[in-house]
């Protein structure tokens, strides 16, 4: 008999059903007998990672960064594809893969979180090593993935940071002096004027997942995932609303002076 392999995930069967778990261990922690009732969402997220319990700045650190990402909202691509699946009548599960298909690439998505943690292993807290990563971009391998044509992290409409962006690095800043988040917050303008671009969202996950010890790879899962809970209440609610309301994107079909001179 063949068993399945897995770091993470330990069951002992029920006497009576070999089907059903007895007791379920998540590296090593009875789940059902001894976290449930006294562990949190982010403790059970930071073991099943990270592979062990956090600190209580890990912890707080997710728990501000799951509330910051939860709800991108309804201008966001990717909880605006959830949206139209809503409205469309579409399944539960089809509405929160649009989701993730669209929320997942290098323009303001979990891959650019993903490349822009790269640049965080490679270049850490210095800032001339981010100057000149900049400056000679490595080339990139082969992907399903287009280059960005920004730097990563980094917001490319945006003229100066957001608010929503400077309150999240800041509480995320706050709790450890010696993190990630608390150096960028600390050089933020000379990082700003060396990337000519503010800051985005993606840049403070980036910053906050390296912090707790989350590889790229790993990453780029998490932004995902935190940010489905507003993708799935904005499709029920544009399901309960109808397609008469929804609030579809303007498009300008008049003609431009260009096209018209041509």
């Amino acid at each position: 008999m063949q068993y399945m392999q897995s770091r993470i995930w330990l069951e002992e069967p029920e006497p009576d059903n070999p089907f059903a778990a007895r007791v379920s261990y998540c590296h090593g922690y009875d789940v059902y007998g001894e976290m449930l009732g006294r562990a949190s969402w982010a403790d059970m997220i930071h073991l099943l990672f990270r592979g062990e319990a956090p600190s209580p700045s890990a912890r707080a650190a997710l728990d501000i960064l799951s509330v910051a990402l939860a709800n991108p909202g309804p201008r966001e691509p990717s909880v605006h594809a959830a949206m139209c699946g809503g409205v469309g009548g579409s399944v539960a599960a089809a509405s929160l893969m649009a989701a993730l298909a669209v929320g997942a690439g290098s323009l303001g998505g979990a891959r650019e979180v993903a490349l822009a943690m790269e640049v965080w292993r490679a270049c850490g807290k210095d800032l001339e090593a981010w100057r000149a990563r900049w400056a000679n971009p490595p080339s990139q391998a082969p992907s399903v993935w287009a280059s960005p044509a920004h730097p990563v992290g980094f917001d490319p409409h945006g003229m100066s940071t957001s608010t929503p962006v400077r309150q999240t690095l800041t509480q995320l800043a706050a709790l450890e002096a010696s993190s990630r988040a608390a150096w960028l917050l600390d050089h933020l303008p000379e990082i700003e004027r060396a990337a000519g671009h503010p800051l985005a969202l993606t840049g403070v996950a980036a910053a906050a997942l390296g912090d707790l010890g989350f590889s790229p790879e790993a990453g780029e899962m998490m932004f995902l995932l935190l940010r489905l809970p507003g993708a799935a209440a904005h499709a029920l609610e544009q399901g309960g609303f109808g397609h008469k309301r929804f609030p579809f994107y303007e498009i300008d079909l008049e003609p431009s002076s260009e096209s018209q001179a041509g």
